[in-house]
């Protein structure tokens, strides 16, 4: 196999040349680390991102349809090259098809954010009513999915208030999914102060969600210190 990952057809054969690849790039040390700090099901080769990012890059210069096609479960990296790569498509039909098979196979929080980051479709098209969708999902991955969605793209004038009545009604005892809605509830704070300190006001936040978005909010250089003193007259105790 030849390093520069653009086919004209990806086949199995191929495919599996591309793992054994992958695998001879791996860092043990690196890998031993991702997995302190990464709990997924999946095996972690040890694969610095910006490589992952290329090898994305090169194959999206191919038939991206035949690869995306062999895409198995089994590698974080593989995971992670395969959103990068759909995150490429520009066809909203074509993305959506391959998205709804990628999310299935999310199950950590560096998957979900960094190829969320990646969808640049998204900066063209609306998603936001489908991101909210998945925000709801009973499924940990797949909400955390919607609200980093949210985060990443429309925390604007446009989408504000919605996006308020979507923090105000998701009810969940998912780690990954409060400490999604912390963050985002603390950029908010940042661009949208007046309704977001409204709603902390409230108090009508998970206690998990209202401490650490207030704690998130506080370790922000973006926020006074007069904020950051009156945003403890709203913690739980």
């Amino acid at each position: 196999m030849h390093n520069d990952f653009i086919y004209s057809k990806w086949n199995k054969s191929l495919y599996n040349e591309y793992i054994e690849y992958l695998i001879s790039i791996g860092d043990k040390k690196l890998s031993s680390f991702n997995k302190k700090i990464i709990n997924t099901k999946q095996e972690i080769i040890g694969i610095k991102i910006p490589v992952l990012r290329d090898i994305a890059k090169k194959i999206s210069k191919g038939n991206v349809d035949s690869f995306l096609n062999l895409v198995g479960d089994t590698y974080f990296e593989e995971i992670l090259v395969s959103g990068f790569v759909i995150g490429s498509i520009k066809d909203k039909d074509i993305f959506l098809e391959y998205f709804n098979s990628f999310v299935k196979n999310v199950d950590n929080w560096a998957t979900c954010d960094m190829c969320v980051s990646s969808f640049k479709i998204m900066k063209k098209i609306d998603f936001f009513d489908f991101a909210k969708t998945l925000a709801f999902n009973d499924f940990e991955f797949i909400s955390r999915v919607g609200i980093v969605i949210m985060l990443d793209y429309y925390v604007d004038s446009n989408h504000i208030e919605d996006i308020i009545e979507v923090v105000k009604s998701i009810k969940s005892s998912d780690y990954y999914v409060n400490m999604a809605l912390s963050w985002l509830v603390s950029v908010l704070f940042i661009k949208f102060r007046v309704i977001t300190l409204d709603l902390l006001k409230q108090r009508i936040l998970p206690v998990f969600v209202q401490n650490k978005a207030i704690q998130k909010i506080r370790d922000s250089y973006r926020v006074s210190k007069e904020d950051k003193d009156m945003l403890l007259l709203y913690k739980y105790n």
